[in-house]
């Protein structure tokens, strides 16, 4: 017979990270500038219709995603007009677009009603040598142009230097601080080959951190994941006084993608505190990217993946039913996920009585016998696990005959 009276605990959401009250960093004060329509699209095979891109901006907002970058307008007149649309549909985020070096590039995006630009140059010497074929005193004055045209038609700038890691650090400054001159709102390092580690990424911003006027020009972080550090990256320039940090839902972009916004919004939760973002859809938003970009999400993949609350071993199981905090760190609904209890291989008696009151039923002893070697056929002799609904299935199977 079904169980209608399950007892219910309350635990806490989450547990924090106590060692971090053992750490000196400097205060985290940041925002977030999710780049899944501009940098996240770029990813190979991604085409997110203007219905798509609306709608997940949307959902960023709702989360309370500060910025938004929306896209890259100068590459077609459909891109303009999606831009366009996003920064005219009423947002409480600031909504921004990427620009090369070009008057072009900043009257294209000034035209799509844009809260600010992004305005992109490598310095390093390979991309001076290799893509340009120009001189950094050449390309500089390039670019302080299009930021004066930029600030001078009233919209705000963001220079963002690519491939800034492998640019020499007193480069960066010298091109920051011309940059500041023409009074910038931010400045963005950018390690586009993902390059960093948290370390390296510690050091690089608190060398621009104590270069700039960083009361009134923000420092951007904008990480790539080909190590998989990019969260991790991501994080510490955060702890170094990077204001602006740049991410994608599920971690989309080029190559191995860019920092995931939702294991940087729960880390942020967990490790430092910030609790402003609502994190209830983030599962809901993952899916729907993932759905537009038609990538799959790794089963194993942090905060949103499938097995992020699964469980199979018995041990686990056991403790869980008593206090989920035991193995889980934060609890599936605090992100909109759901705890799955998996009966295995590594099932035992305990385990699985403590899933069948779990999931509303009791069974004598005879009739949990009969289960638990139907169970322990299932998983040994086929290789596989017995999930929720085929579980539910056998125990009514057993109980109605």
């Amino acid at each position: 017979m079904q169980n209608n009276e399950q007892h219910e605990e309350h635990y806490p959401e989450y547990c924090r990270n106590s060692l971090m009250d053992f750490v000196k960093i400097k205060d985290i004060n940041i925002e977030i500038c999710d780049v899944t329509l501009r940098d996240g699209e770029q990813t190979p095979g991604v085409a997110f219709s203007k219905e798509q891109k609306m709608s997940i901006a949307q959902h960023l907002d709702d989360i309370g995603i500060e910025v938004i970058e929306a896209g890259f307008p100068v590459v077609s007149e459909a891109e303009k007009d999606v831009v366009k649309a996003i920064a005219n549909m009423g947002l409480d985020a600031k909504i921004c677009c990427l620009c090369r070096s070009t008057q072009k590039d900043v009257e294209t995006a000034i035209d799509c009603d844009v809260d600010f630009v992004s305005v992109f140059l490598a310095m390093s010497n390979l991309h001076l040598k290799y893509k340009y074929e120009k001189k950094l005193e050449e390309m500089l004055d390039v670019a302080m142009n299009a930021i004066e045209y930029a600030k001078d038609h009233g919209v705000g700038v963001r220079f963002a230097a690519e491939d800034a890691t492998r640019t020499p650090i007193p480069r960066l400054i010298q091109a920051f601080n011309m940059a500041e001159e023409r009074n910038v709102d931010y400045v963005s390092i950018a390690d586009t080959i993902g390059i960093l580690n948290p370390t390296t990424a510690t050091y690089l911003i608190d060398q621009i951190y104590n270069a700039i006027d960083n009361r009134k020009t923000k420092i951007c972080m904008h990480c790539h994941d080909d190590l998989g550090l990019a969260v991790a990256n991501t994080l510490a320039a955060a702890e170094a006084g990077a204001f602006q940090l740049h991410t994608t839902v599920n971690g989309i972009g080029e190559r191995a993608g860019n920092a995931s916004l939702e294991e940087t919004l729960m880390n942020l939760r967990i490790q430092y505190g910030i609790g402003r973002y609502d994190l209830h859809s983030l599962v809901d938003l993952s899916h729907e990217v993932s759905a537009a970009s038609k990538i799959d999400v790794a089963v194993n993949k942090a905060v949103v993946g499938q097995n992020a609350f699964s469980h199979e071993s018995g041990i686990h199981v056991a403790a869980i039913l008593k206090n989920p905090r035991t193995y889980e760190l934060f609890l599936p609904e605090m992100v909109g996920g759901k705890r799955n209890l998996i009966v295995g291989k590594h099932t035992g008696t305990k385990a699985l009585a403590g899933i069948i009151k779990d999931i509303g039923y009791e069974m004598n002893d005879d009739d949990f016998c009969t289960l638990f070697n139907k169970v322990k056929v299932i998983t040994e002799t086929e290789q596989r696990s017995v999930d929720r609904n085929e579980l539910e299935q056998l125990i009514l199977t057993i109980i109605e005959n």
